[in-house]
């Protein structure tokens, strides 16, 4: 482990660290590989050499913004925060991404991507407000974006999380399902509970919803919306029309990012209807500043065997 120390010289150490150092404290969270911490007017930084000059950069940066306005926000230090964690993903390849860690789960797991096209799909939500994952079932396609909202969120880059999917039944009808619509629709939003139950603590995930910071919602509810500063996620989005694609599309506002995930395989539409994600895929292909990403059975991440049935269904359908 290597240590870097910074001197402080005529700087207010309680304008600059904040109360009870609370600035580097938010600086120290940021960077869980590494530790920062504070002696008299001495900032310590210990860890590997990429993390210490990330850190370094931002406390000079942040010691400048004091020498021009005299005092450190909170603000201030997530604002430099995210700048500098955009620059060094956008600079990252595909297998230096796989090593990354996207955030911590509630057992303290590493969620991180498992594959090169998982990988390519967090590359690709760096670089783009809005990305279409594509491919069939356990790849992980849902669970990475889940992922990537909740740490935007957990570094204030959004407020809220907006996730949904069109309530289109898969063998059976939601008229038959007991409960009010919220009640029906739940069972096929379970993945996403569970992708969230991974990750943000059962408390803190219930206050998440109670005040609507994180949204899950029928696509039918997103009509008339104009969402800001908002994480963006569509699922199963081969199960829009034309129109619902259009409409979700449209949604999108300022400081917005959104992922599309979707199976072209497990179309539930009735057989004269059209796919909203196959249409939208001829129509946006080549707009800039849209990503596309296909995932493969060599992705799935589930049982063994769920590769090789993918594998066996691709080959029948083939013929």
């Amino acid at each position: 482990m290597i240590e870097k120390v910074i001197t402080l010289d005529n700087v207010s150490l309680v304008d600059f660290l904040g109360i009870e150092n609370n600035n580097i404290k938010i600086i120290s969270a940021a960077f869980p590989a590494s530790k920062v911490f504070s002696r008299g007017n001495e900032i310590f930084i210990q860890g590997q050499t990429t993390e210490i000059m990330a850190i370094n950069e931002i406390l000079q940066s942040l010691i400048e913004h004091y020498n021009k306005f005299g005092k450190i926000t909170e603000e201030n230090i997530n604002n430099f925060l995210n700048i500098d964690a955009e620059t060094q993903r956008k600079e990252l390849g595909v297998e230096q991404i796989r090593e990354e860690t996207l955030l911590y789960g509630v057992r303290g797991n590493a969620i991180k991507p498992k594959t090169s096209n998982q990988a390519q799909l967090v590359r690709s939500a760096y670089e783009n407000d809005l990305v279409f994952a594509l491919g069939p079932a356990g790849t992980g396609k849902t669970y990475i974006a889940v992922a990537l909202a909740a740490r935007a969120l957990k570094n204030k880059q959004v407020k809220k999380i907006i996730i949904t999917r069109p309530a289109v039944e898969a063998g059976e009808s939601l008229g038959f399902l007991p409960g009010d619509l919220k009640d029906k629709v739940d069972p096929y939003l379970r993945p996403i509970y569970d992708a969230l139950d991974d990750m943000i603590p059962a408390e803190k995930l219930k206050f998440y919803q109670d005040n609507r910071i994180i949204e899950i919602a029928p696509l039918a509810y997103m009509r008339g919306r104009t969402l800001n500063d908002a994480f963006i996620l569509l699922d199963e989005a081969q199960n829009t029309t034309p129109m619902q694609m259009k409409m979700f599309l449209t949604r999108m506002g300022i400081n917005s990012k959104a992922i599309i995930t979707g199976d072209y395989s497990q179309i539930d539409l009735p057989k004269n209807q059209k796919s909203g994600l196959l249409e939208s895929l001829r129509i946006l292909e080549g707009v800039k500043g849209i990503g596309f990403v296909t995932m493969e059975a060599k992705d799935v991440v589930r049982h063994r065997l769920v590769r090789s049935i993918i594998n066996a269904y691709d080959k029948e359908e083939s013929k």
